[in-house]
């Protein structure tokens, strides 16, 4: 039986929600698209400069869920960067 996923605390919005490699009509492009929790993640540890311990605290989950949603979302960015894909950031609620 699967665990039932924990709610995540959501504090910070993106400045956008889509972003796209520039000259390239978005019809004709590839879409990755980040989850919240990942946008999250990343706005914590790499732009609120937080350790993954104190990251992982104020989105009330644990740090080995912590670092695998942030390695998720190196991954998708790192795919768009590389594929030239567009990234969306998916829907953002107050809470998961």
């Amino acid at each position: 039986m699967v665990r039932p996923i924990r709610k995540r605390f959501l504090r910070g919005q993106p400045g956008a929600y889509y972003f796209k490699p520039q000259g390239i009509p978005l019809r004709n492009l590839e879409e990755v698209v980040l989850e919240a929790d990942e946008f999250e993640a990343l706005r914590l540890h790499d732009y609120c400069n937080l350790n993954q311990i104190d990251a992982s605290g104020q989105m009330e989950i644990s740090q080995p869920t912590f670092a695998r949603t942030l390695d998720r979302a190196y991954k998708k960015i790192a795919k768009a960067l590389v594929d030239g894909s567009a990234i969306k950031i998916s829907s953002f609620d107050a809470e998961l």
